[in-house]
């Protein structure tokens, strides 16, 4: 299902690069969507990117945690069950990332936001739930516990949305994190315990 994901992702936004329109149909705007109602910008800002470099990143982090969460959640969920709950996993994440963001902008009717960031760093967070001490490599070069690239990649998202000094929604990222373990959890309580065992060396 991730490597689907991937290819409309990339159709829509190569597309969008190359046509305005298009863009301007889907990208969020919060200030459009209260106004005009149209709640479908909160999940389709997912298809678009800014450029190439910002798709290619987005995609290949996707790609490469999404395939292992498609597994874990067929042992959690069972199969059909997983492909239903991925899917629905990666979309809500695309919205619910953008909560915030929306109540923060809706009266900001010059503020555009768009990528799927919310959605993979939900993804993220999902692999870090089921394996926390699993080695992530930044450039094959530093390795360290997810667990710990998950801290710092929080810390990272709250501090620069504080800031506030460019043109990335952080915000968006630090909670499509939270909101990816906390749906996986809603739906499968006993993955917190299994989680908190692992963190504490208890298993």
């Amino acid at each position: 299902m991730t490597f689907y994901i991937v290819i409309i992702t990339c159709i829509v936004s190569i597309l969008g690069f190359y046509n305005q329109v298009l863009t301007n149909q889907l990208i969020f705007e919060p200030y459009v969507v209260h106004k005009y109602k149209q709640w479908y910008r909160f999940f389709t800002c997912g298809l678009l990117h800014a450029d190439f470099i910002h798709l290619a990143v987005n995609m290949f982090v996707l790609y490469s945690f999404g395939n292992a969460v498609e597994q874990y959640y067929s042992m959690a969920f069972g199969h059909p069950k997983s492909i239903f709950m991925y899917l629905l996993l990666y979309i809500s994440s695309i919205g619910a990332a953008n909560v915030s963001t929306y109540q923060k902008y809706l009266n900001s009717s010059n503020y555009r936001s768009l990528g799927a960031s919310g959605a993979v760093s939900a993804i993220v967070f999902v692999f870090i739930l089921f394996r926390p001490y699993q080695k992530i490599y930044l450039y094959g070069l530093i390795g360290l516990p997810a667990i710990v690239w998950g801290i710092v990649y929080m810390i990272y998202s709250w501090y620069m949305n504080q800031k506030a000094t460019d043109n990335v929604n952080h915000e968006a990222h630090f909670f499509g994190a939270v909101y990816g373990m906390l749906f996986t959890i809603f739906f499968k309580p006993s993955l917190f315990l299994f989680f908190i065992k692992q963190v504490f060396w208890l298993i």
